[in-house]
């Protein structure tokens, strides 16, 4: 099986690549544009492997995504490549909507074109994966889950370019017949994760003897989901997954902000206990323009029809999240020393 994996340069793609080539799910090609948040280092240990490949283009680029489709003759494609940060979208929406939106466009009609030439064995076993964030459907009260059913209702720049490439993936598959899969999930974490998000910033700001911020009153709730978890449901959902289905994936992690901040704090004390206690760096900051206040995720169809549930609970996730970034410090190093100084985004309105 040959798998074109976009965006597999970046965090979540980055662990579907890992995941792929350790359980020998498939041969794995990465298209990716190499932007700010795809560190070279994150793939330096493919190169060389047989069953991977390294193509540096940008899915909005018609004639070089084509190209890759010929190269690499894949049996299902994996998209992922986005512009993914909510505060980035709210400071330059207009990237968001080219390359979620517009490079969505051109990765699809690139894909219809090759699928439709196909022999018609391997167009019946073709896939095209769409990943996507529950962060489409808007914001939740105090009681209920999204499901598969859930109305859309985004509400940033970020999820609304996210939710206008949901609805181009269906009509691909409405109107010309591709075989699609898409899957929304819940908010990720763990390692290789690019420090403007908040468990990776909190670590580096508080392992730095610096404020480590929470929007608002820190009570927005999030579902957090480990990567490797998901990485895990993304290659089943690709596997298992039913033409034109959508699953939901989640981590059944439900915590508020303020708490995911204390226990990085707590683990932090742990594990570099000169700095105890970490608490003390905590600083409640400006909210985030729009912030929805809570997401969680109903991770039922994806149990019943996928046969895949989390398995990595909250706080075994964030020892190894901080463990990883105190012992990846090479990794880390540059971006903060250079592309992005763990500074606020985002904060226009504020």
């Amino acid at each position: 099986m040959r798998v074109l994996v976009t965006g597999g340069a970046g965090f979540i793609g980055s662990a579907v690549v890992r995941h792929g080539l350790a359980n020998r799910l498939g041969q794995v090609f990465v298209l990716d544009a190499m932007t700010y948040a795809a560190n070279p280092l994150t793939l330096k240990p493919h190169h060389g492997h047989s069953d991977f490949g390294l193509i540096e283009r940008d899915i909005c680029d018609a004639e070089a995504v084509r190209a890759a489709f010929e190269q690499v003759q894949p049996d299902a494609v994996m998209h992922l490549a986005a512009e993914s940060h909510v505060d980035r979208s709210i400071d330059g929406p207009g990237q968001f909507v080219q390359t979620n939106v517009v490079g969505t466009q051109v990765l699809l009609s690139a894909a219809l074109d090759y699928w439709q030439a196909l022999p018609a064995d391997r167009r019946a076993a073709f896939r095209f994966h769409h990943i996507s964030t529950d962060e489409v459907f808007g914001s939740l009260g105090e009681e209920g889950m999204f499901s598969e059913d859930t109305a859309y209702n985004p509400r940033s720049p970020y999820s609304a370019s996210k939710a206008a490439s949901d609805h181009l993936v269906r009509a691909w598959g409405h109107t010309y017949g591709l075989p699609v899969v898409l899957t929304n999930c819940s908010n990720n974490y763990g390692p290789f994760q690019f420090p403007e998000k908040l468990i990776p910033l909190v670590i580096l700001r508080g392992l730095r003897g610096e404020a480590m911020p929470v929007y608002g009153d820190g009570l927005n709730v999030r579902d957090w989901l480990y990567v490797d978890d998901h990485a895990e449901a993304l290659w089943t959902a690709l596997l298992k997954g039913e033409p034109g289905a959508t699953y939901l994936i989640g981590g059944e992690c439900e915590r508020r902000n303020i708490d995911v901040v204390r226990a990085i704090a707590r683990t932090l004390d742990e594990f570099r206990p000169v700095g105890a206690p970490h608490e003390r760096l905590i600083e409640f900051v400006t909210d985030r323009p729009g912030h929805d206040r809570r997401y969680a995720i109903d991770t039922s169809g994806a149990r019943e029809r996928l046969g895949w549930k989390p398995s990595t609970g909250f706080e075994a996730g964030i020892r190894r999240t901080v463990e990883w970034y105190l012992d990846n410090e090479a990794w880390w190093r540059p971006i903060v020393e250079g592309s992005y100084r763990l500074d606020r985004l985002g904060a226009v309105g504020s």
